[in-house]
C-alpha cells in the first residue's frame, strides 16, 4: 500500500481579527443663533441644528424639536402655559420627574441639578442619565407662575453609551448654552 503525503501551500497571509472601531466624527465649530419664533420663550441653538414643529397628534403649539441631523439626535421640547395654576405646575413637574425615572431600568445613575436664574426668572431641574438609557439628558424650566417647558434628548439608534458618548458630550454643551440663554417673553 502506498501512502501519500499532501501539502497545501498558500501564498496568502494569515489574517488576524481586527478590533471593532467606530466611525470618525468631525464636530462642527460651536456657533450659536437665537431661536425666537412666535413662542413664549427664546434661547440660543447651534447653527448646525434646526428646529421643526412636533408632528405628533397630541402636539400643542410651541412643541418643537431641535434636530441634530448629522448626529441622528433630537431634543424634544414641549411647552405648557400654566396660567398661575399651582396644581398644574405640580402635576407637570411630577410628570417630568416620572418620565426621567422610567429610565432607571437601564440607567446606572441619574443626577439632578437645580436650575435657578433669578434675574431671568428661570427655574427648573436638569437630569443627567448615565448608562444605556434611551434618553441621556432631560430638564424642565418654569417661571413658577405662567410657563413650563420640558425637554428630552433622544438619539435614533440603539442606546450604547460607549458609542454615543463623544456626541453626547458635544451636545451637552449646546444644552448648557440653551439653558443659560433661555428667556421667557
Amino acid at each position: 500500500m502506498v501512502a501519500g503525503c499532501f501539502s497545501i501551500v498558500s501564498c496568502e497571509q494569515v489574517s488576524t481579527p481586527k478590533p471593532r472601531g467606530y466611525h470618525r466624527i468631525d464636530f462642527p465649530k460651536k456657533i450659536y443663533k437665537r431661536f425666537d419664533e412666535g413662542c413664549k420663550f427664546s434661547f440660543d441653538i447651534p447653527v448646525y441644528a434646526n428646529v421643526s414643529n412636533d408632528k405628533n397628534s397630541d402636539a400643542q403649539p410651541c412643541w418643537i424639536n431641535v434636530n441634530y441631523p448629522q448626529f441622528n439626535g433630537k431634543l424634544h421640547i414641549s411647552y405648557h402655559n400654566i396660567n398661575g395654576d399651582k396644581r398644574k405646575l405640580v402635576k407637570l413637574t411630577e410628570e417630568s420627574r416620572g418620565l426621567v425615572f422610567k429610565h432607571t431600568i437601564k440607567a446606572t445613575a441619574i443626577d439632578e441639578s437645580i436650575i435657578s436664574d433669578k434675574a431671568d426668572n428661570v427655574y427648573g431641574t436638569y437630569y443627567s442619565i448615565d448608562g444605556n438609557a434611551a434618553s441621556a439628558i432631560q430638564f424642565y424650566l418654569t417661571d413658577s407662575t405662567q410657563h413650563f417647558l420640558r425637554a428630552a434628548l433622544y438619539f435614533s439608534s440603539e442606546p450604547k453609551l460607549d458609542s454615543i458618548q463623544p456626541v453626547l458630550n458635544y451636545i451637552k454643551k449646546d444644552v448648557d448654552v440653551m439653558i443659560k440663554s433661555f428667556k421667557w417673553k
